[in-house]
């Protein structure tokens, strides 16, 4: 999971945070897991902006069996390698998958475009078309195929591979690889004789690994990454291994800025003060910037200041709520319901200065209201204030009256006093204001209090999913967030009484998830029996594959930031349609479109058999293999039970 410019916030927060990786300085670690997806897109693509680059494909298998040689030589685990490549993702990820990939294949067509334009020769072999690096893909068969044999050539020939337990968790294998590594640890740490002093490590780009890492609340996390330069457009990285400055974060580290970041409130909270909870809020916070699941809410961005609003307004709260708001993965919704009410009054703050602009109109052009629609309403509600205020004002002067008779005195008061004018514009202005937000961005026609209702608990239901995903593993396959948009933060209320349910279900498997996130620009990339469900005007899912979309900056600065808005897959009706096709799928389908479990390797000097190469003109076949290997059947919490029933 992504949380765009996180990583450079916390790196310029907390400066000193990330150690250089040199030689002879390198920290002992029992266990190293790699999140497999970054290296295999540096390893095919490494620069999209060059429409001359082509790479065969035995040369991208090349690359990436060094990188992990590299990788491995760098950090030398003694107990476990964990290989993990993402597999079908929850549906919830899926979303955002597909927004990822109608973008890549139009912005690559887009670059083709403009290099011809400029009369510029183009290479005649096909590039290659990065959303292959998709679950089911012939690509990723090929490829896991190659890492199999990768690791029995490096457990048979490589001493120092001989000594631990090596796990390939496929893309065969659902979820997605920091996830699967996760749910790796927790079953580890819940065995009897766990070490509680196991020192990991974790390899990946994705700046949510810290929150993941974190989540674990082990000792001993670090966290491997290349060095990142920060650019104008996407963070740039050096492409080969040994060119490479690597970095390893200390998340002990972390814990104790996160300390420091916190400490003011020790003094003011009731309740004991427990470092363990406060970074379970902290990871909490960090979901209201934005992610994989769900957008960021409206105008809080990391880049104009919204992480130390969130931390500021916690420790302003906190002492008010009589303990954490974030229960080991469970949101207690009381607690959650007066921070965000207290963190609401941004929402006022941001719309101040758009007020302020728009008393600064009405000076010039005499029109106090921002639109005609505000106009009207505000005029309304100013009549129905006086109304009801006068009815106010006319019992309480009756009441004074009677009171006073019996005294003797005719002296009625009333305690209500007229609101400045300024108040009841600003309110109405407010309201229009989030009114044409909920227009605009989600298309409705009127913005009623039940709206707001079915946004707030769409929401709140939405941090409990990831909150869930982070802690326990996936608590509904099928679950996602069906809005392209976040509600304001004042309208997120009246919370604390919802009942969040999930139904598990089960996950996709590989070729529907493919016809879910996929454009028809990669259809080549399912087999032929679904592909004119993308392109024939006749396909009953045609909708859901626009030749061209529209994006919405909607607050951000770059463009790979961007909303993108293609239409939601609705599940059922993909189900359908590709119902009548499946009969079409060869033997070699059949066998792409399962689910399989975790494999775990280890050196057995009794093992002796020869290994063929899967590539026999490329790789040599292992002559001597001494390697055995099992399914390592409960590795990702649901697989094993749905997802084996439905294969």
């Amino acid at each position: 999971m992504g949380v765009p410019k996180f990583y450079r916030w916390i790196s310029e927060r907390y400066p000193c945070l990330s150690q250089v990786l040199k030689e002879h300085q390198i920290p002992e670690f029992d266990n190293l897991y790699l999140d497999m997806n970054g290296i295999i897109h540096q390893c095919s693509h490494p620069n999209d902006d060059d429409v001359h680059f082509r790479i065969s494909e035995d040369k991208i298998f090349a690359n990436i069996f060094h990188y992990l040689e590299v990788l491995f030589r760098i950090i030398k685990p003694r107990k476990v390698f964990f290989m993990a490549v993402d597999g079908v993702a929850p549906r919830a990820k899926m979303n955002q998958q597909r927004g990822r990939r109608f973008r890549s294949a139009k912005e690559a067509e887009d670059k083709i475009k403009k290099a011809l334009e400029k009369g510029e020769t183009l290479p005649t072999e096909a590039r290659f078309d990065s959303n292959c690096i998709t679950p089911g893909t012939e690509f990723m068969a090929r490829l896991n195929e190659h890492l199999k044999y990768f690791v029995n050539m490096k457990i048979s020939t490589d001493k120092s591979w001989q000594g631990i337990a090596v796990y390939l968790s496929g893309h065969e294998t659902p979820g997605e690889g920091e996830h699967k590594i996760m749910e790796f640890i927790r079953s580890e740490k819940a065995k009897p004789h766990h070490d509680p002093n196991t020192r990991h490590c974790l390899y990946g780009l994705d700046a949510d690994l810290i929150m993941l890492g974190l989540t674990s609340h082990e000792a001993h996390f670090a966290l491997l990454r290349e060095e990142v330069r920060f650019g104008g457009k996407k963070a740039q990285r050096v492409c080969a291994p040994e060119e490479t400055t690597f970095h390893l974060l200390h998340l002990s580290l972390m814990r104790e800025y996160i300390d420091y970041e916190f400490s003011p409130v020790k003094d003011k909270i009731s309740f004991e003060y427990d470092i363990e909870r406060i970074i379970d809020d902290w990871i909490l916070m960090g979901f209201l910037v934005g992610n994989d699941f769900i957008p960021h809410l409206p105008h809080l961005h990391i880049n104009h200041d919204a992480l130390p609003l969130l931390y500021r307004t916690y420790m302003a709260i906190l002492p008010e709520l009589g303990g954490y708001i974030n229960e080991n993965g469970h949101l207690n919704l009381e607690r959650f319901e007066k921070y965000l009410a207290r963190l609401s009054d941004f929402d006022r703050e941001h719309f101040s200065e758009v007020f302020v602009d728009l008393k600064w109109f009405e000076s010039k052009v005499g029109n106090k209201y921002l639109n005609e629609a505000a106009g009207i309403a505000a005029e309304e509600a100013r009549k129905n204030k006086q109304k009801k205020q006068k009815a106010q004002e006319n019992s309480i002067s009756l009441a004074a009256l009677e009171k006073n008779e019996g005294e003797g005195e005719m002296t009625p008061k009333t305690t209500l006093e007229d609101e400045p004018e300024d108040d009841d514009l600003f309110e109405t202005e407010f309201r229009q204001y989030k009114r044409t937000y909920y227009m605009t961005k989600m298309g409705v026609e009127v913005v009623s209090d039940a709206f707001l209702a079915d946004q707030a608990e769409c929401y709140v239901q939405a941090i409990q999913w990831i909150l869930h995903y982070y802690y326990h593993g996936v608590q509904s396959w099928s679950w996602y967030y069906p809005y392209h948009y976040a509600p304001y933060l004042s309208d997120i209320r009246n919370i604390s009484e919802l009942k969040i349910k999930f139904e598990l279900g089960k996950p996709f498997m590989p070729f529907e998830q493919l016809l879910a996130v996929l454009p028809a620009a990669s259809k080549d990339l399912l087999p032929k029996c679904y592909q004119h469900l993308m392109t024939s005007q006749d396909s009953p899912i045609i909708e859901y594959y626009p030749p061209d979309f529209k994006t919405d900056l909607n607050g951000k600065q770059q463009e790979w930031e961007a909303v993108v808005l293609i239409p939601f897959i609705d599940e059922k009706r993909l189900l359908q349609a590709m119902e009548s096709c499946n009969k079409g799928l060869k033997e070699e389908e059949k066998r792409r479109n399962t689910h399989s479990a975790c494999l775990m390797y280890w050196y057995d000097q009794d093992a002796e058999f020869q290994y063929l190469s899967p590539w026999p003109e490329k790789f040599p076949a292992i002559e001597r293999c001494h390697t055995s290997s099992t399914l390592k059947k409960v590795v990702y919490k649901c697989f094993s039970k749905a997802a084996m029933e439905r294969t």
